[in-house]
């Protein structure tokens, strides 16, 4: 597993130290990432919001190539909530702009990585164009079969529970049962994340201790990592660390 980073980690170097601790045998197979402090890393450097999120476009790029690297089997990134509609609207138009330009821009690289893409969420308010562009990369990327990555756009985890709940009693329905015998799987099998292992690992930068209505279905048993560090300098050392962390944790899933 090492060998993939031989040209992108220098030896000696802080990140292949933090490397040669990771047990490529407990890796974990799903990472989910709260992509947070944009906004205050502008503001620490009298910029406004959306050169942050451009800054963290590459921490993006990092975990992306990272995760690639360690063949980890599913990544999902919260890109913009159900509650973001809220913020400035040159923010938002920012920020819709920058994904437009980053899958145009970072497609062949996602797809040279073997990494499938999808986004996840109520995508039917985004615009025409972005929608049309986002199914344009999920199948040009639909054959892949490394890390699936998920970014959830106009995504609430509360909307998710209920748009699955609905989904699963027409197909309990359908199938000729009661919804009094639909059950979890019936619920999971309607998720947007249906397919994927559990996560196994939560990150949330930016030193806030809240999950903000991210994969509340998802998260029932994943381990959560937070760091102070801002979304913008979360790079490969960083990720090195979460994992790390997550190693160090005895998982016991409710048992002894």
């Amino acid at each position: 597993m090492h060998a993939n980073f031989a040209k992108v980690v220098k030896p000696n170097s802080p990140e292949a130290e933090l490397l040669a601790q990771i047990d490529p045998a407990r890796l974990p197979q799903h990472i989910a990432v709260i992509m947070d402090g944009n906004g205050r890393w502008a503001k620490a450097r009298g910029k406004p919001r959306i050169f942050g999120h451009r800054e963290g476009a590459e921490s993006v790029r990092a975990i992306l190539d990272t995760c690639a690297r360690l063949e980890i089997k599913a990544v999902t990134l919260y890109a913009f909530s159900t509650e973001n509609w809220k913020r400035p609207e040159d923010e938002v138009s920012g920020l819709m702009q920058m994904l437009k330009l980053y899958l145009k821009k970072e497609l062949k690289t996602v797809h040279q990585h073997n990494i499938r893409f999808q986004a996840i969420g109520r995508l039917d308010r985004l615009s025409p164009d972005l929608r049309k562009q986002i199914t344009a990369a999920m199948e040009y990327t639909s054959r892949n079969t490394g890390t699936v990555l998920s970014v959830a756009l106009n995504y609430g985890g509360r909307a998710e529970l209920v748009d699955a709940a609905r989904e699963a009693a027409k197909s309990v329905l359908a199938g000729g049962r009661s919804l009094d015998e639909m059950n979890e799987a019936d619920i999971a099998a309607h998720l947007y994340t249906r397919g994927l292992p559990e996560v196994d690992l939560m990150v949330r930068t930016s030193g806030e201790f809240r999950i903000s209505n991210f994969l509340l279905w998802q998260l029932a048993y994943s381990e959560i990592y937070v760091t102070p560090t801002l979304f913008p300098d979360f790079r490969r050392a960083e990720i090195f660390r979460a994992i790390l962390e997550f190693q160090k944790r005895e998982r016991r899933f409710g048992g002894v």
